[in-house]
C-alpha cells in the first residue's frame, strides 16, 4: 500500500490553472493567513489573464468555487485574488450579469 500524500491549496490553485494558460511556468501564487481565513494571491503572464478569468469571469468563478470544496474538506475558507500584472487586482462579482434581453425595455399598450 502506499502512502497519500496530501496536496496544499496553493499547489491545487497551480494544478488547475497551470494547464488552461499558454505560460504555466509564469504562474506564481503566494499564500497568506490573516482573519478572514486563507488567502491565495494568483499571478499569471499578462497574455494569460483571459484564459484565467474567463467569459464573463466564469473560469475565476469556477476556481473559486472547487477552492471552496477544497477548503470544507480541510475546515478551511480559501479566498482567491488574481493579481493583474499591471499592478491591480481583478475583482469578479459572485452575481450573474443580466443579458440584453432582460434588459430591454417592453412597451404595454
Amino acid at each position: 500500500m502506499t502512502a497519500q500524500t496530501e496536496m496544499s491549496d496553493q499547489e491545487y490553485v497551480e494544478s488547475i490553472v497551470k494547464p488552461i494558460v499558454d505560460n504555466p511556468a509564469d504562474v506564481v501564487t503566494s499564500r497568506t493567513l490573516d482573519e478572514r481565513g486563507v488567502l491565495i494571491q494568483l499571478s499569471v503572464n499578462q497574455a494569460d489573464m483571459g484564459k484565467v478569468i474567463g467569459r464573463e469571469g466564469r473560469t475565476a468563478k469556477s476556481i473559486r468555487s472547487l477552492l471552496r470544496v477544497f477548503g470544507a474538506r480541510n475546515d478551511a475558507r480559501i479566498n482567491l485574488k488574481i493579481v493583474d500584472p499591471s499592478g491591480g487586482e481583478v475583482s469578479i462579482s459572485e452575481e450573474p450579469k443580466k443579458s440584453d434581453k432582460t434588459e430591454q425595455a417592453t412597451s404595454v399598450i
